[in-house]
């Protein structure tokens, strides 16, 4: 492992507060969302999980990255909620969280039916054809309208939301994980029917996220058309619209049910045999090469020495699995217990999760094409970016790195870009760096007392934001 195992005591300490401190959150919030071209009317809405007292002046408002739902923010959102005075945190589901299923997981949660019995429903009908109760994925054929679920449609629906924190007197931060803090870094220089994004809000929080060159970038008209025609649903590509994770062909939405379940198995029986350890349909390298218990299972899945490069997305830094035993379990032993990556992923009894089942890949087009924040970006032009306001932007920016982008610093880089180019103000930039001591996950699963992203974005939000 990267870091010696100093911090287990005090990981394990924090871990029964925090986990009871997330469950108090309420039935999302449903907010009303414009229409787009093509999209059915019941689709034109949001979900928004809220975190910390109603009566806050303060929201940080947190969009979830790619493949991610809003449930990722819930031990973050909570610990953030009791530890800033004044602040209620509100974590975004997008729209196409209303195209899962999550019945049989919610009953996994009320102790009604098992994560086997899960996996037999969402998944089991792949080796046994003649299954009859069984979920039926939707097929992306009958989803092209969401070839247009792109940035636009990203911003403008955080902005009904802002807008109605607004109207309720409160300020508000916009933040988020991954692309959802370069959704953040993109909304503050959007031009909303000539308003503006930065007059919205007090300030950015990036978590591992941002734009000016922290990502990967397009920059010509014909790669953008490139991109956009990738998104069409073929033959060869049955997904379409839909972001493969796994890349498993015609099943890009099994990355949810997979993460769920194992999950949900690591919460209600973490010591039992692997739930998923025998399932042939979840790729090998997810699996270890001994039998493991449901949370040896997950620890494995994301731990940053074991997971595959090609799942950075995924990674946190939780410690490996007991050298003895049979089934092998988890010993925790780094930032993150494996027991935080069950609760950040096994859902909630409101049905919100921490995957995005069908999460429109137009999304990371649009993000690729914004990278450079420049309105005269030919792929920008293409895509219909309206990121005009940059130099303009004269609020606080808060930037958290991990490995992720360390190897060239592209977080820490893009955020002094954007700085240098807007109007910052004058020690309102704070950069953060853990790219040697965390990985892309840590920042919303590490325990209190191992978790650097609370402990610098805490007085940030305490001094740098004011009230309005």
């Amino acid at each position: 492992m990267r870091n010696p195992r100093t911090f287990l005591a005090l990981a394990t300490a924090a871990l029964s507060l925090t986990l009871a401190t997330s469950a108090a959150a309420a039935a999302p919030t449903v907010v009303k969302v414009g229409s787009l071209p093509g999209t059915p009317a019941k689709y034109n809405k949001v979900f928004i999980s809220k975190y910390g007292p109603s009566s806050a002046k303060k929201v940080l408002l947190l969009i979830p990255g790619t493949n991610g739902g809003a449930e990722n923010f819930a031990l973050v959102g909570a610990a953030l909620a009791q530890r800033v005075p004044g602040l209620q945190v509100w974590a975004m589901d997008r729209r196409e969280q209303a195209l899962e299923d999550t019945s049989m997981m919610k009953k996994v949660l009320a102790n009604k039916a098992t994560a086997q019995q899960a996996l037999d429903y969402y998944l089991g009908w792949t080796l046994n054809p003649a299954q009859t109760e069984r979920f039926t994925p939707l097929q992306a054929k009958n989803f092209k309208f969401m070839k247009n679920w792109g940035m636009k449609m990203q911003l403008e629906d955080a902005r009904a939301v802002i807008l109605q924190a607004k109207k309720q007197g409160k300020t508000v931060i916009l933040g988020g994980h991954s692309l959802g803090g370069s959704m953040a870094a993109a909304y503050a220089a959007w031009d909303f029917g000539g308003k503006p994004g930065y007059k919205d809000i007090a300030g950015i929080v990036a978590i591992d996220g941002g734009l000016a060159g922290t990502f990967d970038s397009t920059d010509t008209a014909d790669g953008a058309r490139a991109d956009l025609a990738k998104l069409d649903v073929t033959v060869a590509d049955p997904d379409g619209p839909w972001a493969n994770l796994l890349g498993l062909t015609g099943f890009a939405w099994s990355t949810g049910p997979f993460a769920q379940i194992g999950a949900l198995a690591a919460l209600k029986q973490p010591n039992a045999p692997s739930v998923l350890g025998s399932f042939p349909l979840l790729p090998s390298y997810l699996k270890a090469d001994v039998p493991t218990t449901n949370e040896g299972a997950l620890g494995f899945a994301f731990d940053s020495d074991t997971s595959p490069q090609a799942l950075s997305l995924i990674q946190v830094r939780a410690g490996q699995l007991a050298p003895s035993g049979d089934p092998r379990g988890w010993e925790n032993g780094e930032v993150t217990p494996v027991q935080h990556i069950a609760k950040g992923f096994g859902g909630d009894r409101y049905g919100t999760n921490g995957v995005d089942w069908y999460y429109p890949a137009r999304l990371n087009v649009d993000t690729d094409g914004a990278s450079s924040l420049n309105r005269n970006n030919p792929a920008a032009k293409v895509l219909g970016l309206r990121l005009w306001h940059l130099a303009r932007v004269n609020i606080p920016y808060y930037a958290f790195q991990t490995s992720l982008t360390g190897s060239r610093d592209g977080v820490v880089n893009g955020a002094k870009n954007f700085a240098a180019r807007s109007k910052v103000p004058n020690g309102g930039l704070v950069i953060v760096d853990r790219k040697n001591s965390t990985s892309h996950l840590d920042p919303l699963l590490a325990a209190p007392a191992t978790n650097d992203f609370l402990k610098t974005v805490i007085p940030f939000l305490k001094s740098k934001i004011k009230t309005r």
